[in-house]
């Protein structure tokens, strides 16, 4: 059993003293626990893992969750290291007025996305980071409306598109009609990052300029 961190003695932080202040702050805190629950196990993290990384005793991390114990600062910045999202979306903290400082990502058993857009309509960008190991899994590829450009920032990402399987390697590119069959996820035991374009309805990337050859 890890011993207790600075979290479990007296003078700890209330998060609420740390300026996190919202309109709606009782709803706001009664939705931690279950969100660190819920990020927890979507990981595959028990309890023991959880609290011999953070430090933070199991019946204490279990208690947070289970809305027992309120959140403070000195439990949460070990969490979000832990799961390495920031502190704002452990605690759902409103988003500011510019856009391009709150990207919110989006959790998923296969890694994280995070929307780098958000008007409506047109060509969507994504940052991605694909979970290590995964391309050791059997491709399923899939079909769907839509025209995709990928690419890999860093690590390796192996693409199967149609009868081709491809791996990716940093400052490569891809781009294919979605309704081609196709399948992607990291072709080593390391993460993949990946920028990815995509329009819905078949959209392209219209070129302005260019180098002349």
């Amino acid at each position: 059993m890890v011993g207790q961190s600075p979290a479990d003695q007296q003078g700890s932080l209330p998060i609420w003293q740390a300026g996190y202040m919202t309109t709606d702050f009782s709803t706001m805190l009664d939705a931690v626990g279950p969100r660190l629950r819920a990020m927890r196990t979507q990981r595959n993290v028990t309890l023991a893992e959880a609290s011999e990384a953070t430090g933070i005793s199991v019946s204490t991390l279990s208690r947070l969750e289970s809305g027992q114990r309120k959140p403070t600062l000195e439990l949460l910045l070990p969490i979000a290291r832990l799961h390495q999202v920031p502190l704002e979306e452990l605690i759902d903290a409103p988003e500011t007025g510019d856009p391009r400082i709150h990207l919110k990502p989006h959790i998923h058993e296969w890694g994280t996305a995070v929307p780098l857009t958000r008007r409506p309509g047109g060509i969507q960008a994504f940052k991605m980071v694909l979970k290590g190991g995964s391309g050791r899994q059997t491709p399923t590829p899939q079909s769907h409306e839509g025209y995709d450009w990928v690419y890999v920032l860093n690590g390796k990402l192996r693409l199967v598109l149609g009868e081709n399987d491809f791996v990716l390697k940093p400052g490569e590119v891809a781009e294919f009609d979605t309704r081609t069959p196709h399948w992607f996820a990291s072709a080593t035991s390391d993460p993949v990052e990946l920028l990815t374009l995509f329009g819905q309805q078949g959209e392209r990337l219209h070129v302005r300029a260019r180098p002349k050859r």
